[in-house]
């Protein structure tokens, strides 16, 4: 490991004990990947330096990476497991598909942006992540093809939560997306479908980019 190899691990190192863990999560497996992906890497070169702040930061096309914290939240929320499958809407930079695939077996993530969706493809694949596969589409849809999922989890927030998601979780499936208008306050829900009835709780406040595309 290089200097600036370990300067990274040693930041990354420092946002898991004072951003995440000091804030109240307590998942080891959450913590541990969240100590092995090179958040650095999925940003721009000019905000490189500020890669383990404890804030969302800008990938270009109007999105963003989101805050360490969050990814970890929303990341403990689906109580996931080595075995499961988990769709994510919203790939973006790529790095919360990467936190996700060192927990579980297989990711499938969509992106509406052409240019993130490949880039972050190849960024994925620098680092050798072979579970991961990227759809450029609307995330409205989710993604049937592979449903049902064990986990689902939105990194954009739709009006409304939509109901292809609800519809491709399986039994006993979590789902997480933040829910409200672009100027509203957008609150972090939290979906559980058992007995094929779905249970809501609302987790707490939240400001992400809208979902983009079209609701069917």
């Amino acid at each position: 490991m290089n200097m600036s190899e370990e300067n990274h691990a040693s930041k990354r190192s420092l946002m898991v004990s004072r951003q995440i863990k000091a804030r109240g999560i307590k998942d080891d497996r959450v913590l541990a990947a969240m100590e092995k992906v090179p958040r650095h890497e999925f940003v721009p070169e000019n905000e490189k330096s500020r890669a383990y702040a404890d804030h969302p930061l800008s990938i270009g096309e109007g999105q963003t990476i989101s805050q360490p914290y969050i990814v970890a939240l929303m990341t403990e929320l689906l109580e996931l497991d080595k075995n499961d499958r988990v769709l994510e809407i919203g790939t973006g930079s790529g790095y919360q598909a990467a936190v996700l695939a060192e927990i579980v077996k297989k990711v499938y993530s969509v992106e509406i942006i052409k240019k993130l969706a490949s880039r972050a493809e190849e960024i994925l694949a620098g680092l050798d992540y072979k579970n991961i596969k990227i759809k450029h589409g609307n995330g409205y849809l989710g993604w049937k093809e592979h449903a049902p999922y064990d986990g689902i989890m939105a990194t954009c927030a739709p009006e409304e939560v939509p109901e292809a998601l609800i519809n491709q979780l399986a039994e006993g499936g979590r789902l997480v997306l933040p829910v409200g208008g672009v100027h509203e306050v957008q609150k972090l829900l939290l979906m559980e479908k058992s007995g094929g009835k779905i249970k809501k709780k609302s987790i707490t406040s939240v400001r992400f980019v809208p979902m983009v595309g079209e609701s069917p």
